[in-house]
């Protein structure tokens, strides 16, 4: 069985022939599926389309937030409501082939646990494939997994690798590295990329900034990065040996006879060792509250429509929950 997570928003002249594709591509792989639409607070029709979905077919699941909380949100929810032994993401603007689903799956079967799409003849415009050539170039020199596209939609996972993530904020981009770290093999497919048939992309050049921050993030969070004590601790100790070093020679003067009278280098040694302190102190209070229990996250739900479409508007809440 296989179970294919969709984050939805603000998509709904795409969501019907998005999910014939996906019923011909799983009639062709000749699998059971489950097809897990997650709205991400669409403000258009999206949910009323996916209401449609699901009183049709038994196979759709929708997931509604209510309001928008991010992709990262959208496919961690997805992710735990999955049942399939081999879980697919994709997204639903059409621009990516649920037909290219055979060739990852061809690949986690030759015993891959990660396949991430590879989109080499991408149809966005500039403003998006430059910054995001750069953002994967630095990403995969950064973090050592050597993949093209960090950030394709569409991507094949063992289950066991979905159960083993966690993912938050902008986190999604980085799901290979979080991956990969984890120990799972990670590998690309070439795919093909379409032109936006329907709307405006949700994401810009603008994230670019915004991925180098989340980049530090993961380096943090992964058991290979160094911990927040040890990355603060290195940059405190320069600091503290640099400004020590014009007071050491300041003191062996001093212990030789000669007077003490204040210089613009001890000032300035002064300088260093007090920012040095307060450098090693914010590393001391992040390890601190990085080592603490982390609680998952949780979103409110504005409808769930599984197998059992009476689950109570309460009950709802309590399963957003893990």
């Amino acid at each position: 069985m296989i179970s294919v997570v969709i984050p939805v928003y603000n998509e709904e002249e795409s969501l019907e022939e998005l999910f014939k594709k996906l019923e011909e591509s799983a009639q062709q792989m000749k699998v059971d599926s489950e097809y897990i639409f997650v709205d991400d607070g669409s403000t258009d029709n999206s949910l009323e389309v996916l209401r449609s979905l699901h009183s049709r077919s038994p196979k759709v699941k929708v997931i509604s937030f209510r309001r928008n909380y991010g992709k990262s949100a959208a496919l961690s929810v997805g992710f735990r409501e999955a049942r399939g032994d081999v879980v697919f993401t994709i997204d639903a603007d059409l621009q990516d082939d649920p037909m290219e689903f055979v060739n990852l799956l061809e690949k986690i079967e030759s015993g891959v646990d990660l396949v991430s799409g590879w989109k080499q003849n991408r149809q966005d415009p500039w403003t998006k494939t430059i910054p995001s050539k750069l953002f994967n170039f630095v990403t995969s020199r950064l973090s050592g997994i050597r993949i093209h596209d960090f950030n394709c939609g569409l991507k094949a996972y063992r289950k066991e690798v979905v159960d083993a993530l966690s993912i938050y904020g902008e986190l999604h981009r980085f799901i290979p590295v979080l991956a990969g770290w984890e120990g799972f093999t990670v590998d690309e497919v070439p795919v093909q990329h379409f032109k936006r048939k329907h709307g405006r992309s949700k994401y810009g050049s603008k994230r670019l900034l915004n991925g180098l921050f989340d980049l530090i993030t993961v380096m943090f969070i992964t058991r290979r990065a160094l911990s927040p004590l040890h990355f603060f601790g290195r940059i405190s100790f320069l600091l503290f040996v640099i400004g020590l070093i014009p007071q050491v020679y300041f003191f062996i003067q001093w212990l030789g006879g000669t007077g003490l009278r204040v210089r613009p280098i001890m000032l300035l040694g002064f300088v260093f060792i007090i920012v040095a302190l307060q450098i090693a102190s914010i590393g001391l209070l992040a390890e601190m509250i990085s080592s603490g229990s982390a609680k998952a996250a949780t979103y409110s739900l504005r409808e769930r429509l599984t197998g059992d479409s009476s689950t109570p508007s309460s009950e709802k809440e309590k399963k957003s929950a893990p």
